[in-house]
């Protein structure tokens, strides 16, 4: 039996598993007359999907949901599949840039892209934070594209299809030429993949966006008072000139409001103060950068938090775990005018433990982070009572990297600042 995939027409997502049908020569059939909002809603689909999201697969075994898990099982239908690969080493590779495809490109295209039409509230630190994130990213493809035509080996993996696929979103949404430009190998690579027969088929012909979307802002709704006829109009009176100040104060433009952090009372530690010693310390690690710290922090206007993830015992591939810290750490960049953090990656071997120490200005995690980095959702956070020596002598040997850490080797640790 054909398997049907449950998703839109111009859905992104659908397109990963369509691709890689085409060249595993799996029969996938794409639903008709799907309506994104209308069909994810039914007592049908959420039998397959509980949460509503689409793309879903209908197998023989069962609903299969999440794109990449879908293109997955599509390539693995086609026993010694190309598309993952000649080796072992090819294997992990592949798994690696499905990764970086999905945590670094697609993750900040739709922080960036999904605000601007309405999907979440549109906050400018936080878009030019996703930006800053996605050109980074852009950056390490284009430099390893520089000496390779595809991610993997000398022919189109499933890590081409899915980077291409999420590359589609930015390239037709909001990235213009003028910014793919700085990145020649990314966009040699994209207009060379979805200009192949396979791609093209799924795709049609891709058009690059000329500009990004305006913001979209929505208008307000009608009130009764406003709905009520209006009295006919009478004859207007002659309204003396205003004087030009007065104009000009009129249209002057609104200030856009503060952060609530820049109104908080002024402290006596300076972050970057802080981050300038924590860089600059080479040697006497604990006497220097350790001290230092003990000296400026204010718990006043600063607080100290732990946190855990949740899910450990999910992370049991170095690379992929590493990835995963990575994307939170640049997932926080909306935040760093006002924290730093330390992420120690634990274990000699898998499961890898993740936990954190985290400096935040005020008493509270700041609600714009929990509102807009999803990660933060993932860990278990604790705040740090000072008071308590053995918490204080923790949050030392988290910022010092202090190995072995809690009686574990340390994998690796990432620090954000």
């Amino acid at each position: 039996m054909a398997l049907v995939l449950h998703a839109g027409k111009g859905n992104k997502n659908a397109y990963k598993a369509l691709i890689a049908a085409e060249y595993s020569g799996v029969q996938v059939k794409l639903v008709e007359d799907f309506q994104m909002g209308v069909s994810n809603k039914t007592p049908e689909f959420l039998k397959m999907n509980p949460i509503g999201k689409v793309p879903v697969l209908e197998t023989p075994e069962g609903p299969l949901f999440e794109s990449n898990a879908i293109a997955r099982y599509v390539a693995r239908l086609k026993a010694d599949n190309p598309l993952y690969g000649a080796s072992l080493m090819d294997y992990a590779l592949i798994e690696q840039w499905i990764d970086f495809a999905s945590l670094e490109i697609d993750a900040n295209i739709r922080l960036w892209y999904g605000p601007r039409m309405g999907f979440a509230v549109h906050l400018p630190p936080a878009e030019e934070a996703a930006i800053s994130a996605l050109k980074r990213g852009l950056v390490a493809l284009n430099t390893h594209l520089a000496s390779n035509t595809y991610l993997v080996g000398h022919s189109v993996t499933l890590a081409d299809i899915i980077m291409t696929c999420n590359l589609y979103m930015g390239f037709v949404r909001v990235m213009t030429k003028k910014f793919t430009s700085e990145f020649p190998h990314v966009e040699r690579y994209f207009w060379t993949l979805v200009n192949q027969p396979n791609f093209k088929k799924i795709l049609g012909d891709v058009k690059q966006t000329d500009s990004v979307p305006a913001v979209q802002s929505k208008k307000p709704a009608q009130t009764k008072e406003a709905a009520k006829p209006k009295p006919k109009d009478e004859p207007k009176k002659e309204e003396a000139p205003k004087p030009k100040a007065v104009e000009e104060e009129e249209e002057a433009p609104k200030p856009k409001p503060k952060n609530p952090l820049d109104l908080l009372p002024p402290s006596k530690m300076v972050l970057d103060e802080w981050k300038r010693l924590y860089s600059n310390t080479k040697t006497n690690f604990r006497e220097v950068a350790i001290k230092g710290f003990w000296d400026m922090y204010d718990p006043e206007g600063y607080s100290l938090w732990f946190c855990d993830y949740k899910y450990n015992d999910e992370n049991t591939v170095s690379f992929v775990t590493l990835n995963k810290v990575g994307g939170f750490l640049q997932r926080m960049d909306l935040a760093r005018k006002y924290a730093f953090g330390k992420m120690l990656i634990i274990g000699s071997g898998p499961p890898f433990k993740v936990k954190g120490l985290w400096l935040f200005r005020g008493q509270e995690i700041p609600q714009f982070v929990i509102d807009e980095c999803y990660d933060m959702e993932l860990y278990e956070w604790k705040k740090v009572d000072i008071s308590d020596e053995a918490q204080k002598e923790r949050v030392s040997q988290m910022i010092e990297d202090q190995e072995p850490f809690e009686g574990e080797a340390l994998l690796d640790a990432k620090c954000f600042k």
